[in-house]
Formats: C-alpha cells, structure tokens, sequence
C-alpha cells in the first residue's frame, strides 16, 4: 500500500482528523485531480466536476480537524480515488 493509499484510508477512517500532515494532505489532493493556488498561507484547491472549493490553511505541519472534515466529505461525495 503506498503512502498516498495510507494517507486517504487514515482521512476517510475520520480517527486522526487532528494528526493528518499539511503536505500530505495537499499532495494526496493534487493525486486526486485537485489543482492547487496559494496566496499567503491559503491553499485553495478546485476541480473539473466538484463544485465545493477547498481552501485550506495549514495549523504549524498540520492540517486542521474541521478542514479535514471537509476533504473527507467531498471525497466521498463526489467517490474520488487515484485511479
């Protein structure tokens, strides 16, 4: 299992929402299809066919609980994997 599958079983499981690394997070969206722009320490992340657009904000390395909260709900709303 690679560690981007690890990575989006440990969001989807909703255990560790706290524990989850800023980095990670923003590469495992970018393996999703998400394209990716900042300004300032706002990482906004959209997609072709997802109307929700994620704009995330790292908490020291990171991510914070409810912003993962978010990306989990629209992996599974719109069924989202790397293949």
């Amino acid at each position: 299992m690679s560690k981007h599958a690890k990575l989006l079983e440990k969001i989807l499981s909703g255990a560790a929402d706290a524990n989850i690394p800023f980095d990670g997070l923003c590469h495992l969206l970018q393996r999703l299809g998400f394209s990716m722009r900042v300004r300032g320490s706002h990482h906004v992340f959209y997609c072709a066919g997802v109307e929700e657009i994620l704009n995330l904000q790292p908490r020291g390395a990171s991510a914070k609980p409810y912003q993962v909260k978010q990306v989990r709900n629209v992996v599974l709303r719109y069924k989202l994997s790397e293949e």
